[in-house]
Order: C-alpha cells, then sequence, then structure tokens
C-alpha cells in the first residue's frame, strides 16, 4: 500500500519543541520532492517546508524560518520536521505531502495535530 503517515504530533508549551516525522511506504522517496503544509482551524491549508528528494535544497515559509528544520533520511525512508520556539500560532494539523519529481504522482499523509497552549 502507498502512503504516507506523520507522527510526532501533540500538546507543547509555547517556547517548546516538536519533532514531526513522514514516513513512506510501498514507494521510495528517492524520486519525489516533500512538502510539510500545516492547516489550522478556518484557515487554507499553507506550505510551511519542502526539501528535495537528494536533501540538497530546502525552503520555508517566512512564518517558520530559523525556527523549523526540515530532514530526510533516504535510509529510513523518512522526512523530519524539527520545530523548536513553538507559538500558540503554530497551532494547526500538519500534513507531508510527497510530489513526484517525474510524473503525476503525489501522496498525502493523514496528517497529525500539533497545539501549542499553556
Amino acid at each position: 500500500q502507498l502512503q504516507l503517515v506523520e507522527s510526532g504530533g501533540g500538546l507543547v508549551q509555547p517556547g517548546g519543541s516538536l519533532t514531526l516525522s513522514c514516513a513512506a511506504s510501498g514507494f521510495t522517496l528517492d524520486y519525489y520532492a516533500i512538502g510539510w503544509y500545516r492547516q489550522a482551524p478556518g484557515k487554507e491549508r499553507e506550505g510551511i517546508s519542502c526539501i528535495s528528494s537528494s536533501g540538497s535544497s530546502t525552503n520555508y515559509a517566512d512564518s517558520v524560518k530559523g525556527r523549523f528544520t526540515i530532514s530526510i533520511d533516504n535510509a529510513k525512508n523518512t522526512v523530519d520536521l524539527q520545530m523548536n520556539s513553538l507559538k500558540p500560532e503554530d497551532t494547526a494539523v500538519y500534513f507531508c505531502n510527497a510530489d513526484a519529481v517525474l510524473g503525476r504522482k503525489n501522496y498525502w499523509g493523514q496528517g497529525t495535530q500539533v497545539t501549542v497552549s499553556s
């Protein structure tokens, strides 16, 4: 079965840290660009970070730049999102997405909830 599964979400206090993980099964991430997105209640889904299949290229939204770090482990077929200095406005459901470098294959995970609150 081809799927992405996110994990690592939870409740954290402002200023705290969490690491989200996105694990691919049924396909290899070697040929996909991976993105992390989030969707807060009542808001549209927004892209916050992405990484190339080799890990050589990364991008971040201004809202998370300097606080979040994306990384890929091709051996484990996973992409992590290290989130530091979390703010209440980071509260959202976080999704990972795999977009094929060649072709039109595109996969979404089911999402993981991150809540930043005291």
